[in-house]
């Protein structure tokens, strides 16, 4: 046998295009990761100011006019209105402006990502030194001394998905990458949910009570949980019987490419991109490392939009997976139908 024959055996037409798939994934990765988080900066970060009103609106010209745009500034009526809208994750920070002293506070909450309450720290303590003026700073929902950074919400996440997206690859591999029958496809979507259940519950007994990394109530980090494998799960095994084994690759290319690095895990997401923050909130991991932060720090504020992002992905993933079922179920019907031989007819041999 010449070696170009060896070669044709050894790497198939199929598995040279898949390997090419694969080189393109990695590049895209390299790509996505090192292009969101290679120069995090804040950038119209949303930001409370309350100030006498003879120097507030003056004050929120300065503000927005600061070179590269780090803040989004806003009128605030009251330094109580000012933490429940931090509570509310409406606003990442707030100015309290003292009428009669030199010493001003800034709001912050570090459980929203300390990297950004430390870039409103510096950028605040800056402005204030140039008016002759000190800044003390008040976290009104700090992160946990055992969250370093306030990273664990994200890594939480991403074992979440991590676990959905090889689940489903395993059930769907395991016995050929399309679903052959309604029945296989009811089957693998009853595994996957509850896979999820399980590894919903697993993940929030070990970063609570286990580990003591994230505060917050374990039953709504599980029940998140469960909503994240799930998502991830059926939306991979709808790629899956889409387009076989390339749906493993595609299922990659949105969670890990496109949604880890925008999820606003390292760095929150005002300290994005445009594009990564424009489509992290969209994606399963973004949509749950906001929900899991909210629940800790954030006493489960502001959830309904990324648990409504992560319920539409895991109801089109299961629609995908069930309805593609039954059309290739429907397909070997007629089909079976076409080829049967008339009533009293004999079969040709």
């Amino acid at each position: 046998m010449t070696f170009v024959d060896e070669m044709k055996n050894a790497v198939t037409p199929r598995a040279a295009l898949l390997v090419i798939g694969v080189l393109g994934l990695q590049l895209l990765f390299i790509a996505s990761y090192v292009g969101a988080l290679h120069k995090p900066k804040p950038t119209d970060v949303a930001f409370g100011v309350v100030a006498p009103q003879q120097v507030s609106q003056q004050l929120i010209t300065q503000l927005d006019g600061l070179p590269g745009g780090p803040l989004d500034p806003r009128t605030v009526s009251s330094e109580a209105e000012a933490r429940e809208q931090i509570m509310n994750r409406d606003i990442d920070g707030a100015l309290i402006v003292s009428p009669q002293g030199r010493t001003d506070t800034l709001l912050v909450a570090s459980g929203g990502g300390t990297v950004l309450s430390s870039a409103l720290e510096r950028i605040l303590t800056q402005v204030e030194a140039g008016q002759q003026r000190t800044v003390r700073t008040v976290d009104v929902a700090p992160a946990s001394a055992d969250d370093f950074d306030g990273l664990s919400s994200f890594y939480l996440v991403v074992g979440w998905c991590v676990g959905g997206y090889l689940c489903a690859s395993i059930l769907a591999i395991s016995a050929g990458t399309k679903p052959a029958n309604r029945q296989r496809a009811l089957i693998r979507t009853a595994v996957m949910a509850v896979y999820a259940v399980a590894g919903g519950i697993g993940g929030a007994v070990i970063i609570g009570p286990i580990l003591g990394a994230l505060p917050g109530s374990v039953w709504g980090l599980a029940g998140l949980g469960a909503l994240v494998v799930f998502s991830v799960g059926m939306i991979t095994l709808g790629l899956e019987a889409l387009t076989g084994i390339v749906g493993i690759g595609l299922a990659v290319l949105i969670i890990v490419i496109a949604g880890n690095p925008s999820a606003g895990g390292a760095f929150p997401l005002p300290m994005l991109p445009d594009f990564w923050r424009a489509i992290g909130p969209a994606l399963p991991p973004g949509a749950g490392t906001w929900v899991a932060r909210s629940i800790a720090y954030f006493r489960g504020n502001a959830v309904t939009g990324p648990l409504l992002v992560l319920s539409a992905w895991a109801v089109a993933g299961t629609a995908l997976t069930l309805l593609l079922s039954m059309r290739r179920e429907a397909g070997r019907d007629d089909e079976s139908a076409g080829t049967a031989p008339p009533a009293g007819g004999s079969t040709a041999v």
